[in-house]
């Protein structure tokens, strides 16, 4: 079977992608051939598009023609920009049932005694401030695997997945106010977190993020062990005192045993990183068919990084399930577009230089193929950052494009799993929740194998469908949450992840 050397995406389409590098002279549709070298993953004009005319992808507006364009001409930033148009938000118009599956799947997890489901059994120590954080690492490294030469200090404890310490670099010299309750809703929801047994915060005790205040605001009473290094007596009393902690609370979390529960139990952060021209043909689209596997078992899907949201929420208000939730989301887009502008930026200041070097023209043409994570289930709820994720379903939390900020605010919010496409080959890991990583292309997945669990480029070349590919993705979720590692887990990837999203100035 010979194989389209393009891939056009809708009949309304004005550019086609290459699925390789092409030489001038090469036919690609229609008797339209190619003027310039196209590189792989980029695009190329089927039909003249003239200056100021829309240029579509997806059968939507990724940009505008900054010049006009020839048939086969290479389709980029030398020639298409950003601009205005309207959008017809079309609130709940495409909501539809969404029947759950009569044998719901299962996988094999780990049933604490409130009921929830974790899927790793971690023992956390988090920091109130970035003055703690040496001290945390201390008495984390105590009990570190090192996975290059095999030595586990946990070898008696073989169902305990590991001690991390989560730091960062904030915690004082900031306002108390909407920076200090965002780092505490962050905070509070690692020491909730499912996947961990036990926790440990450790503060300096001068701190603006008292661990008091933290405890009482969050609700944290009884659910964690707090010390301050100032009333311990200094770095080598409170390490001490953390080990002797972790070591107390190992026997404890080692009694978990794995149990079959349903696949209503996970909570799946859908992330992308390091994207390419074809995250939004390949992996995403691939990704959404298991999210959509995922919320029809009952389970729960976590959208986020609004700005990559940005110039398609009009295609997700359609899906929302009431004008209320609809609303929410328009509204997080005004506030992205004030902020934004209060920092002297723009939205379309966000595709990094590797996106655009894999295909990433404008914003728009990135928000359009990152959102087809979420499948195609109505939208239930939208969540602000690190809010906890009670409603099972489709949901979007507003965070950052930055893949570390927004996957911590998403496993803040409950989630038990990540899946992260990525185009380029971005490594990354996010402890306590285990992380899949979804290969947009062949060669990549090759030149990274160490590093990729999927390899979705099998869609570009013919040999599985969107849905097949979905398939395999649901099956390895469900695989990875009943213990499995990762090829990030295999690295210990997770710990130097962890990002809270900072807020205003550093006072």
């Amino acid at each position: 079977m010979t194989i389209s050397p393009v891939i056009r995406l809708h009949p309304d389409d004005g550019v086609v992608i290459a699925r390789a590098s092409l030489p001038p002279g090469t036919v690609v549709a229609d008797g339209v051939t190619t003027v310039d070298r196209i590189p792989s993953g980029h695009k190329i004009a089927i039909k003249p598009i003239a200056e100021g005319e829309p240029v579509k992808r997806y059968g939507q507006i990724i940009g505008f023609a900054t010049q006009a364009i020839a048939p086969g001409q290479h389709v980029h930033v030398q020639n298409c920009g950003m601009g205005d148009f309207s959008k017809d938000y079309a609130y709940c118009a495409d909501v539809k049932p969404t029947p759950n599956f009569d044998l719901p799947a299962t996988f094999e997890g780990i049933r604490r005694p409130d009921g929830r489901v974790a899927t790793r059994n971690y023992i956390g120590i988090l920091t109130s401030v970035n003055c703690s954080a040496h001290v945390a690492s201390l008495v984390a490294d105590v009990f570190k695997k090192n996975p290059f030469t095999g030595d586990n200090p946990l070898a008696d404890f073989p169902n305990v997945d590991g001690v991390v310490a989560l730091t960062h670099k904030t915690g004082c010299g900031m306002t108390q106010n909407e920076p200090l309750a965002l780092l505490r809703r962050t905070l509070g929801g690692y020491a909730r977190h499912v996947n961990f047994s036990h926790v440990i915060v450790l503060g300096l005790g001068c701190e603006v993020n008292q661990i008091g205040g933290l405890m009482e605001e969050q609700k944290l009473a009884g659910r964690l062990r707090a010390m301050d290094i100032q009333e311990v007596g200094g770095t080598r009393k409170t390490v001490e005192a953390g080990i002797a902690f972790v070591r107390e609370a190992l026997a404890d979390a080692n009694k978990v045993k794995r149990e079959t529960v349903p696949a209503s139990e996970l909570t799946v952060a859908l992330q992308c990183g390091g994207s390419d021209g074809y995250s939004g043909v390949s992996a995403n689209p691939a990704l959404g068919a298991a999210s959509d596997l995922i919320v029809r078992h009952g389970g729960t899907v976590i959208l986020s990084e609004t700005p990559e949201t940005y110039g398609a929420e009009h295609l997700l208000t359609r899906r929302a399930v009431s004008r209320e939730v609809g609303e929410k989301l328009v509204d997080l887009m005004r506030w992205w577009d004030e902020y934004t502008a209060r920092e002297g930026a723009e939205m379309n200041a966000n595709p990094s230089p590797g996106n655009k070097a894999g295909g990433l023209t404008t914003i728009l043409e990135k928000s359009l193929g990152a959102m087809a994570k979420a499948g195609t289930t109505n939208l239930v709820e939208v969540l602000r950052y690190a809010e906890p994720v009670t409603k099972k379903g489709f949901v979007f939390m507003d965070t950052p494009g930055y893949d570390p900020v927004a996957a911590t605010g998403q496993v803040a919010g409950g989630a038990n799993l990540v899946c992260f496409t990525t185009g380029r080959g971005s490594v990354f890991g996010c402890k306590p929740a285990p992380s899949i990583k979804l290969a947009t292309n062949t060669p990549m997945y090759k030149r990274m194998e160490e590093d990729m669990d999927v390899n979705c480029g099998t869609i570009l070349e013919g040999e599985e469908s969107v849905e097949q590919c979905g398939q395999r993705i649901f099956e390895l979720i469900l695989k990875t949450a009943s213990g499995q590692p990762t090829k990030s887990e295999s690295f210990d990837f997770g710990g130097a992840e962890f990002a809270p999203w900072v807020l205003g100035a550093t006072m």
